[in-house]
C-alpha cells in the first residue's frame, strides 16, 4: 500500500485558495485531506467541506463515461457512447450551427468550478481560436470590483495576514466561517494576541456574527448609508485625518459637505440600524489607527452593489487607516498578480468585434430576449464547464425555458449529473483537481500556486484542458497550447509572466507575489488611479455605460428591488455553510448537515402570517413563486428573510429552486448579478 502525503491546492470558488496536503492511499483513492501548515495564510485550517473531499471524488455518482441523451431534457435518461462518437457528435453540432447561423450563435460558458487557470479559462481558447460568442464573465465579482476601483484605482489592498496585527476588525458583507474560514484564523490571532474588536456588518445573525464581539444587522441594500454615516462621525467628531487625505485623496471638502445631512439618524431610517450603535462604531473606528475592514461580495450582490463598496471602500482613507500595519482595507490582491493568459486563451486569436453575452443574463439570451442576443443570431450550440446555470443562474424560469428549446445543442463537461448535465445532449466525464495539474491565482492572499496531480483519473474522466485541446482540433482550429499538455502549458505560461517554470513551482508550492516594500505595502507612495489619489468621487460613467447620472459621493443609492405592500420582504439568498454554489450538494454529509431548503423568518413577522416553526410557506413575486419551510429566527430585521443557498432545484417540492425569484437584472454601470436585491411576498403554503 502507498501511503504519503501529496501537495495540492483548492481549486474552488472562494478567495482562499487554501494550500492542501492530501493523504495518498494509492494511486486511485484518497484519504483526508488537511491545510497545509507551512503556508502562512492557510495556516493549516481547511473548511470541513473540503477536509472530507474523499467523499467527493470517490463518490459513486461520479461520471466516468460519456453519454447521449435518449429521453426527454432534464430526465436522467441517457446511454453511454464512447470518446470519439462524443467528440464527433459536438463538433458535428457546433459546425452544423456555425453553417446555418454564423460562428457567433455557439455560446462556450463557464464559470469558476474550478479556479484553476488552465482548466478554468482555457476555453476561451476555444472561443477565440473559432470565433465564438464571448462571454462577460461577471456573475460573481463585477460588482464589487467596480465598487473597489471607482475609489482604489486597481484591486489592491492591505495584505490580508495583517489582521493578525489588528485592534479593529470589521467584516463588512461576508461570512468567513461559513465561507473562508481562514480569515476566522487571523481574526482569531488578533483577539487572542491583541484583544481586537471584531465586528461584523450582514443582514442577518451568520454564523461569523454569531461569533463576532459586534453585529450590525442592516437592511440589504442599505449599506452605502451606514458607512456615509460614520464618515459623518468621523468628520463631525475629528476623527477624520485631515492632513493624509490632503496628500492622499480627491475632493475632500466637497465629500465632508456632502456628508453633513447624512447623520446616524438619517441612516438609521434607512437602514434599521440603531444610530447609538453607528456613532459608537464610527467612534471605535475613528479612535484605533490599526483598524481593518475585510470587504466581502454579499453586500454587493445587489442593484447599488458597486456604490456599497466604494462608500465602505472611503472609510479607511477618511480616518488614515492605510498608513498603519493591520489598518487599511481589503477585497482581493488581484492587482498583485501578473500572469501572462495568453497561451491559455489564445488571444492572439481574439477578434474585439465578436459579440459579447451576459452570463448572468443567460436566461434572456436563451429565450431571445436580450438585446445584444436580438441583435444577432440565436444561441444554437453551447459547451458548458465549471458551472451549473440551470440551478445557479438568476431567473431560473428563462433559464429553464431557454434549455428546454428544441433548436439548442447543448454539450456539458462535468462531474456529476447536475440539472444542467440533464439538459444536455452530450455529458462528457470530467477530471476533479486531484486528477489534473494546475495554477492558482487567490482573492484573499498573495500566494501564486501550483500543483500536479494527486492520483489517476478515474474511469474515462478527461480534464477541461485536454477535452478543449480534442475539440478544437476536431473542429479544424489550431493554436500552438493545443499542441501542450497540461504541464507544457503552465511551464510556457509561468516563465512568460516571469514565474519559476513548473516544475520548480511544483517543488514550492507557492510563491508569495505580495508588494515586499513598506512604503507599498501601506500605498506611502499614491494609489494606484491616474492621480495618486483615493477618489472619494466616484465616476460611475467611465465605468461602464449605464453608470451616467448616479451619485459619486458615497450615499444611499436607492435603485434596488423595494419593499412594497404587495412584496413586503427584502430576500437575501446567501451561502449554505456546507455547499460552495452547487459543488457538494451531492455528499451525503454535506446534504444531511442542510437539511432541507427554510426560509429564515422573524418571529414577528410570523406571527402576523401565523406561520409556526417548520410550517410550510411560499415565497413569490412577479417571476413565480416557490415553497419552503420556515424557520423562527430572530436574528433578521422584521422585513428581511434569508434562505441560503444554492440548493438543487430538484430538493424543492415544486421542482423549482429559490433563483426563480432572483432578477437577471443588469446593475450599473459594468452589469453582474443581483442575488440579494429580491422584494418577494410570504404566505402559508
Amino acid at each position: 500500500m502507498l501511503l504519503d502525503t501529496v501537495p495540492s491546492v483548492c481549486p474552488h470558488d472562494c478567495p482562499s485558495a487554501c494550500a492542501l496536503e492530501v493523504e495518498r492511499i494509492d494511486r486511485s483513492t484518497i484519504g483526508r485531506i488537511r491545510g497545509a501548515a507551512a503556508n502562512d495564510y492557510t495556516a493549516g485550517v481547511i473548511c470541513a467541506k473540503v477536509a472530507r473531499y474523499a467523499e467527493r471524488v470517490h463518490h459513486p455518482d461520479r461520471l466516468m463515461k460519456p453519454l447521449l441523451r435518449t429521453g426527454p431534457k432534464g430526465s436522467t435518461q441517457f446511454k453511454e457512447i464512447a470518446w470519439d462518437e462524443a467528440l464527433d457528435r459536438v463538433a458535428g453540432a457546433f459546425a452544423e450551427a456555425t453553417a446555418k447561423h454564423g460562428a457567433e450563435t455557439v455560446w462556450p460558458y463557464y464559470f469558476a468550478g474550478t479556479m484553476g487557470l488552465v482548466n478554468r479559462d482555457g476555453i476561451n481558447r476555444l472561443r477565440n481560436v473559432m470565433g465564438y460568442s464571448r462571454q462577460d464573465a461577471n456573475i460573481c465579482t463585477t460588482v464589487v470590483r467596480a465598487g473597489w476601483i471607482a475609489g482604489m484605482g486597481d484591486v489592491k489592498g492591505t495584505d490580508p495576514r495583517e489582521m493578525a496585527k489588528a485592534d479593529l476588525i470589521i467584516m463588512w458583507g461576508g461570512n468567513p466561517v461559513s465561507t473562508q474560514v481562514n480569515v476566522m484564523t487571523h481574526v482569531a490571532r488578533a483577539r487572542k494576541e491583541r484583544g481586537a474588536h471584531f465586528v461584523v456588518v450582514d443582514p442577518y445573525r451568520t454564523p461569523s456574527a454569531e461569533a463576532a464581539d459586534e453585529h450590525v444587522m442592516v437592511r440589504p441594500g442599505t449599506d452605502g448609508a451606514v458607512a456615509a454615516a460614520m464618515m459623518h462621525v468621523l468628520f463631525r467628531d475629528g476623527h477624520a485625518d485631515r492632513a493624509y487625505m490632503a496628500r492622499f485623496a480627491e475632493n475632500v471638502a466637497e465629500l465632508e459637505a456632502h456628508l453633513k445631512p447624512r447623520t446616524p439618524q438619517w441612516a438609521e431610517a434607512i437602514s434599521g440600524v440603531p444610530a447609538a450603535q453607528i456613532e459608537a462604531l464610527a467612534k471605535r473606528y475613528g479612535e484605533t489607527q490599526r483598524a481593518y475592514i475585510r470587504v466581502g461580495y454579499g453586500f454587493a450582490r445587489s442593484r447599488n452593489g458597486p456604490m456599497q463598496v466604494h462608500a465602505v471602500a472611503c472609510l479607511p482613507t477618511v480616518g488614515g487607516k492605510w498608513q498603519y500595519e493591520g489598518g487599511g482595507a481589503l477585497w482581493k490582491v488581484d492587482g498583485y498578480y501578473k500572469v501572462d493568459k495568453s497561451l491559455i486563451e489564445a488571444t492572439d486569436r481574439l477578434d474585439p468585434s465578436t459579440r459579447v453575452l451576459d452570463m448572468s443574463r443567460i436566461g434572456p439570451v436563451l429565450t431571445g430576449e436580450d438585446a445584444v442576443v436580438c441583435q444577432g443570431p440565436p444561441v444554437t450550440a453551447m459547451l458548458i464547464q465549471n458551472t451549473n446555470p440551470v440551478a445557479v443562474a438568476p431567473d431560473t424560469g428563462r433559464v429553464l425555458k431557454g434549455f428546454n428549446r428544441d433548436d439548442l445543442f447543448v454539450a456539458v463537461h462535468e462531474q456529476f449529473l447536475t440539472e444542467t448535465a440533464r439538459h444536455a445532449d452530450v455529458v462528457l466525464p470530467a477530471t476533479t483537481f486531484l486528477e489534473h495539474a494546475d495554477l492558482y491565482t487567490a482573492g484573499g492572499h498573495p500566494h501564486l500556486e501550483v500543483h500536479d496531480a494527486v492520483i489517476d483519473a478515474p474511469g474515462e474522466c478527461r480534464s477541461n484542458h485536454r477535452l478543449l485541446n480534442e475539440l478544437t482540433l476536431k473542429l479544424g482550429g489550431d493554436h500552438p497550447s493545443c499542441h501542450m499538455n497540461e504541464a507544457e502549458l503552465l511551464d510556457a505560461t509561468l516563465r512568460r509572466s516571469g514565474y519559476p517554470g513548473f516544475a520548480e513551482m511544483v517543488e514550492r508550492r507557492w510563491l508569495d507575489i505580495g508588494p515586499k516594500e513598506e512604503a507599498d505595502r501601506r500605498f506611502a507612495n499614491g494609489f494606484p488611479t491616474p492621480s495618486g489619489k483615493f477618489r472619494f468621487r466616484a465616476d460611475w460613467s467611465a465605468l461602464g455605460p449605464s453608470g451616467a447620472g448616479i451619485e459619486g459621493f458615497p450615499d444611499h443609492v436607492d435603485i434596488v428591488d423595494r419593499a412594497t405592500g404587495d412584496k413586503p420582504f427584502r430576500m437575501v439568498t446567501a451561502p449554505a455553510r456546507n455547499y460552495l454554489n452547487t459543488s457538494f450538494t451531492e455528499t451525503a454529509t454535506s446534504k444531511k448537515r442542510e437539511g432541507r431548503p427554510t426560509v429564515m423568518l422573524h418571529p414577528d413577522a410570523a406571527a402576523e402570517l401565523d406561520v409556526e416553526e417548520g410550517a410550510r410557506v411560499r415565497l413569490g413575486n412577479g417571476q413565480g413563486s416557490v415553497v419552503l419551510h420556515a424557520r423562527l429566527f430572530d436574528g433578521v430585521q422584521k422585513g428581511t428573510v434569508i434562505v441560503e443557498s444554492v440548493w438543487p432545484n430538484a430538493a424543492f417540492e415544486e421542482g423549482v429552486g429559490i433563483n426563480l425569484l432572483t432578477s437577471a437584472d443588469s446593475p450599473p454601470p459594468m452589469g453582474g448579478a443581483v442575488f440579494h436585491d429580491t422584494a418577494v411576498w410570504v404566505r402559508k403554503a
